[in-house]
């Protein structure tokens, strides 16, 4: 069951406009978020940064109450040990071309099956870079071909993620995930000054592990004494490869983030940012 713009329909009948701005332009924002036996995690987060998303690219604000509904209906028609929740919102119906139209926005809430994360995996780096001066630079788009073309070739190297630098040689983020490294012992991660996205997991992170921001040269990764990832539905996954270099692992670093993360999410399944 998928809900659109108000009603909840059966997948195979789910519609929307082939004029959709977010299907022919990429004009729309989203989110995934966890979903446990019918309960999400950090969904609050989720929403503020749906809005902040839709500011950045000119969209209405979504409004919450009604997103709420709609996943609490999706979830209560689909029950799942584990799911991936997706939260679309776009420019509705608009002319071919840039300009929107006045219908207004589409929404948009499915719900699929997530496999359990491995412990571990490999990454590589990829030669493209993310522009960090881009006009949605840090705004969770739709409009994900370069993260598509990204991945695949993360996939034909046998990893399952690809890390990017940005325009200035910086270290910045994976196609879906943020990127920690650990050097002389301290843990860092890049500043959403790197054009990266302002991961709910990352932040979630920082607070708890007490992790640093700061601007490092992509050429870090050689150098890192260990590496992990953050993200919606990877939570903390140590990477134990990155192109040919092995790296032992999980080090004692990443386990500890991995277990205070774990121990800190179970404790609180929508943990609100205070900084609000």
């Amino acid at each position: 069951m998928i809900w659109v713009n108000g009603t909840l329909t059966a997948e195979d009948d789910a519609a929307i406009s082939v004029l959709d701005h977010g299907l022919t332009v990429g004009d729309g924002v989203f989110e995934t978020v966890k979903a446990e036996h019918g309960e999400l995690f950090a969904l609050t987060r989720h929403l503020d940064r749906l809005t902040r998303s839709a500011r950045g690219l000119g969209l209405p604000d979504p409004d919450h109450d009604e997103v709420r509904a709609a996943c609490a209906a999706v979830l209560a028609a689909k029950p799942l040990p584990l799911g991936r929740l997706r939260i679309t919102w776009t420019g509705g119906t608009s002319p071919l071309g840039s300009e929107r139209g006045d219908s207004g926005p589409s929404l948009v809430v499915a719900l699929g099956t997530a496999k359990p994360r491995p412990d571990t995996t490999a990454v590589v780096t990829v030669p493209w870079r993310r522009n960090e001066h881009s006009a949605v630079a840090g705004l969770k788009t739709t409009s994900y071909a370069e993260n598509v073309v990204a991945l695949a070739a993360a996939h034909r190297a046998g990893a399952s993620e690809a890390l990017f630098a940005n325009t200035a040689g910086l270290l910045c983020e994976g196609t879906g995930s943020n990127v920690f490294v650990v050097l002389g012992g301290r843990l860092l991660t890049p500043t959403l000054a790197s054009g990266c996205l302002a991961g709910i997991t990352r932040h979630l992170v920082v607070d708890w592990t007490g992790a640093e921001e700061a601007d490092l040269p992509f050429e870090a990764l050689a150098d890192a004494e260990e590496v992990f990832l953050t993200s919606t539905l990877r939570d903390v996954q140590a990477v134990t490869r990155i192109d040919d270099r092995e790296l032992t692992g999980p080090g004692p670093v990443t386990r500890k983030a991995v277990e205070v993360f774990a121990a800190r999410a179970a404790q609180d399944r929508d943990p609100v940012d205070r900084a609000l």
